[in-house]
């Protein structure tokens, strides 16, 4: 019995199969897209960074940057042939200080003070990223420091008001990251 089941069922299954449209698969556009992006990408052969500083060799970035102090690896990106130049950073955790006893205006300048110390963080450059978590937790919000040593990020965030204020207090990691890549 089992055997006339399966010589029924295989020439239906071998039709449906056959006939079968053929349906989209959401991840083909994205894979799609993927390889569009390999094929269309120029490889830099050792002479430029793909994503950033344009037309300047690795050798020349490295020299810059390891002459101001920072420190710096490469690697070859196997897929794409690229030299992938890391940079080491500082990430900044702002944490909630011990002092939150000030009234709301207060509190409302020292937010002002605050912007402002991150504002002109990054127009000097020395931080790339600064924004507040969506949550009420302990931590409070980032800044990561594009500067050559741990010393130099806390002390450039240990002058936010909020933070000599005590309202914040600053916990910093070192971190890296590939020069140039944007934020996606």
């Amino acid at each position: 019995m089992k055997r006339k089941f399966l010589l029924l069922l295989l020439p239906v299954l071998i039709i449906a199969c056959k006939d079968e449209p053929k349906t989209h698969n959401h991840n083909d556009h994205l894979t799609e897209e993927i390889e569009d992006d390999h094929t269309n990408h120029q490889h830099n052969d050792g002479k430029e960074l793909h994503f950033g500083v344009e037309g300047r060799s690795i050798s020349e970035i490295k020299k810059e940057l390891t002459d101001k102090g920072y420190q710096l690896f490469d690697y070859v990106d196997p897929d794409t042939r690229d030299t992938i130049l890391m940079q080491q950073y500082f990430i900044a955790f702002l944490k909630r200080g011990p002092n939150r006893s000030q009234d709301s205006l207060e509190a409302s300048k020292l937010q002002e003070a605050h912007l402002k110390h991150l504002g002109r963080m990054y127009d000097l450059g020395y931080a790339d990223i600064s924004g507040p978590f969506g949550d009420d937790w302990d931590i409070r919000g980032i800044t990561i420091y594009n500067v050559p040593t741990f010393q130099m990020a806390d002390s450039l965030a240990n002058l936010d008001p909020m933070v000599k204020a005590g309202r914040l207090l600053i916990e910093i990691h070192p971190w890296w990251a590939a020069k140039g890549f944007p934020l996606r």
